[in-house]
């Protein structure tokens, strides 16, 4: 008989740099407790399937959703109306030229049914780190001089795992990620973690799969 999901107990974690294996998540993806936002365990958590995920003043939750929302690159959607954005001269991007304001635009960024931000001091000094290693990636959006939108996230080499985007102007953010999504087409990435559902990334060509077939192509 399958264990009912909602009363597994919960992993609490402790110095040791260890995550207990993602079956054991609960049925909401809730995998584990506590540890620490070192460079070191958070490439462990995302090279697993597994992403930090919780609000200021709280432990840290560490999920690993089931089923999980990808992107394969070639399956990218791009309505006439970004198409007509895409051919005009409204935005330009950059890579990697000011991670730190991407990273603060979408701490303050106001979303539907959400209150305050998982993206805490904390987060933003971990994946600073990240950055300065050379594992966490913004793409920047311009509308002449101004900074516009953006996105960030982790780049594993052959998976990049997108943690939050941003737009101060429609379209913006959508501009950045298929931007992004075109270039890891011809880097032959293998796809893109959106981790949870959202219907903006959906009308984008993002799907869910099972954890399963994620972890295949992550450990591929």
């Amino acid at each position: 008989m399958e264990k009912d999901k909602k009363n597994l107990p919960l992993f609490f974690l402790g110095d040791r740099l260890e995550f207990p294996p993602v079956s054991a998540a609960n049925e909401d993806g809730l995998l584990a407790v506590g540890g620490d936002l070192s460079p070191e365990r958070l490439l462990l958590a995302y090279r697993n399937g597994i992403f930090p995920w919780f609000n200021e003043d709280a432990l840290i939750l560490w999920w690993s959703p089931d089923p999980r929302m990808v992107l394969f690159p070639d399956k990218l959607r791009v309505s006439k109306s970004m198409r007509k954005v895409l051919r005009s001269n409204q935005f330009s991007l950059t890579t990697n030229t000011c991670f730190k304001e991407v990273l603060e635009h979408c701490a303050k960024i106001q979303r539907k049914g959400q209150d305050g931000t998982w993206i805490t001091p904390k987060m933003k000094q971990a994946y600073e780190e990240l950055f300065n290693k050379g594992f966490a990636k913004s793409y920047e959006v311009w509308e002449g001089d101004t900074l516009v939108g953006g996105l960030y996230g982790i780049d594993l080499g052959h998976v990049f795992c997108g943690e939050s985007m941003f737009s101060l102007v429609p379209n913006a953010s959508k501009f950045a990620f298929i931007k992004m999504v075109t270039e890891f087409q011809e880097k032959r990435y293998q796809l893109i973690d959106c981790q949870v559902h959202t219907s903006h990334l959906e009308s984008l060509g993002a799907e869910l799969i099972s954890r399963t077939e994620f972890l295949k192509v992550l450990n591929g």
